[in-house]
């Protein structure tokens, strides 16, 4: 029997006996540096022109918004020393001149401060080839904010040039480890989609693994060892309250918000060592079995409209994905047939797309996505070990866990479900792994 790598790793984790004593004091994070590492063949031509911008923090809109689009690996800029003018409103723009500079699109704004103490960020998008406005909007904000709304104002130019609403401007949650042997810690870190604005929401000198963002965005769930033994905890995001949801006798892991943000679907193996896949009831600890074999039945996920759930089981010999109804004694159907391992389901959130580690015949464990109405089957990245998949809000790209070469750090990285683009988001030191890619915020 051969479980994923997660899977293998998460069993050997939970099985291992725990030697660390206490809790880490505080220390810096390693800023995560956003690499493109592959892109559309004819990106579109954009011109982010620097903005009029009031007393802030040092945030530079421009280049926020330049650094969104780009990094998508669907628009390419115009150097900031190549653009004819610099103006901050529609009216000063000269189309034929930002048409021979060769941009196909400009964007000019301001950032002016409010009556109330807040900042005002407007932006206007042109079609350089039409000299029509595109799009035009206002975000308020204190200064705090304004990075947020420069991804908002990427999100509104994504969607009105691509047709795809934007995910600039939403989190992602992954663990951080630094150190090794006695010095070795982990980090629970949320950030911005980009990796900026990093939060630490725990520490600890005991293994954190599987975050899992609520539907709301608002609480994270995840496993931990603080106790010396295996543990799921609900934590409330804006204010650091947590909760023990489950500490039962064996493995407690793999936690997966219901759609409806009241139930988790969990990992346990209980007395019999055998894991299963349950459905815990935040609100009575009412635990529903869904599955019954000797076999390891992890990782689940839940579909879109909460009933069902997909999960990684090797009932059939070699891990694979299958299907089960939310409904006490309904049957296990299997997904994936293509390859002889699939594992770590995550679902887009329109239900048409599946997210999963797979392996290939050298041994390389990849990105592939299953379309779940005509079983199309498509590998995606072309590592050595890639896992942990987890989907934009948007459905357009996917974020995973990455270890480049033999002895290399773990990196994040996403790439889009079309395969054509890429970017990479490394540590600065230490390493990153477990992503999750948080909802939109509205």
């Amino acid at each position: 029997m051969r479980p994923t790598p997660r899977a293998a790793a998460l069993l050997r984790t939970f099985l291992a006996v725990l030697t660390a004593a206490c809790f880490a004091a505080p220390a810096a994070r390693a800023q995560l540096k956003l690499e493109i590492t592959s892109g559309v063949t004819h990106p579109v031509p954009i011109a982010i022109v620097p903005f009029a911008e009031a007393p802030t923090d040092g945030t530079d809109v421009a280049d926020v918004i330049q650094h969104d689009l780009v990094g998508s690996g669907r628009f390419t800029e115009l150097a900031r020393n190549r653009m004819p003018a610099t103006p901050t409103n529609a009216a000063d723009v000269k189309f034929q001149d930002w048409k021979a500079a060769g941009s196909d699109y400009v964007v000019v704004g301001q950032v002016t401060p409010t009556s109330g103490g807040q900042l005002a960020l407007d932006f206007n998008l042109l079609n350089t080839l039409t000299g029509q406005s595109i799009a035009r909007q206002r975000f308020v904000g204190t200064v705090a904010s304004l990075r947020n709304a420069a991804h908002r104002a990427s999100d509104v130019i994504y969607q009105a040039v691509t047709g795809i609403r934007g995910a600039f401007a939403t989190r992602i949650a992954y663990v951080a480890i630094a150190g090794a042997g006695a010095d070795e810690r982990f980090q629970l870190v949320i950030a911005d989609a980009d990796g900026y604005n990093q939060h630490l929401i725990l520490q600890s000198r005991f293994p954190l693994m599987s975050p899992s963002w609520s539907p709301d965005g608002q609480w994270l769930a995840y496993v931990s060892f603080e106790s010396h033994l295996s543990a799921v905890y609900v934590q409330r995001v804006l204010t650091g309250q947590r909760t023990c949801v489950s500490m039962r006798a064996g493995i407690n892991g793999a936690p997966a918000w219901s759609p409806d943000s009241k139930k988790l679907a969990l990992t346990l193996s209980g007395d019999s060592g055998h894991p299963q896949i349950y459905i815990l009831d935040l609100s009575t600890q009412h635990l529903t079995r869904l599955t019954d074999t000797p076999a390891i039945n992890t990782e689940a996920t839940w579909s879109p409209d909460g009933r069902s759930i997909y999960f990684t089981s090797d009932r059939a010999g070699e891990p694979q994905i299958y299907k089960i109804g939310t409904t006490p004694g309904s049957a296990p159907q299997r997904i994936t047939f293509t390859d002889e391992y699939n594992a770590g389901p995550h679902l887009s959130a329109d239900g048409k797309l599946m997210a999963m580690t797979t392996r290939d015949d050298s041994g390389s464990y990849r990105i592939a996505v299953q379309n779940l109405t005509n079983g199309d089957f498509r590998v995606l990245t072309h590592g050595r070990l890639d896992q942990s998949p987890s989907f934009a809000p948007n459905g357009a790209s996917i974020i995973y866990a990455q270890r480049p070469g033999q002895g290399q750090a773990g990196i994040l990285a996403t790439i889009s479900v079309d395969g054509l683009t890429g970017l990479s988001l490394k540590p600065t030191q230490g390493e990153v792994r477990d992503p999750a890619w948080g909802p939109f915020i509205q």
